[in-house]
């Protein structure tokens, strides 16, 4: 599972406090993914790990999934303060 260590980091990676910046993040992951399935391409095992922890995470709403905000998670307390989003 050594294409596997490539794949980690964006399960690790926090999600941004600022609102603001979750749509940048989120096509950022994704294009980080795009790029790395066709340069790389991984063995279908670590794909198939890979994808299954990014559905439980993203499942069990634990608030690191950066495909979207789940709506029964609170939002930091910085996501209040106009002055972190730049209103």
């Amino acid at each position: 599972m050594y294409c596997l260590q490539w794949l980690l980091p964006v399960l690790l990676t926090p999600k941004p406090l600022t609102p603001a910046l979750w749509f940048s993040h989120s096509m950022f992951m994704g294009f980080y993914l795009l790029s790395f399935l066709l340069e790389r391409k991984p063995c279908t095992i670590c794909a198939l790990v890979f994808l299954a922890a990014l559905f439980l995470i993203c499942y069990s709403c634990w608030g690191n999934c950066f495909l979207y905000h789940c709506s029964d998670s609170p939002l930091p307390e910085s996501a209040h303060d106009p002055g972190v989003v730049g209103t």
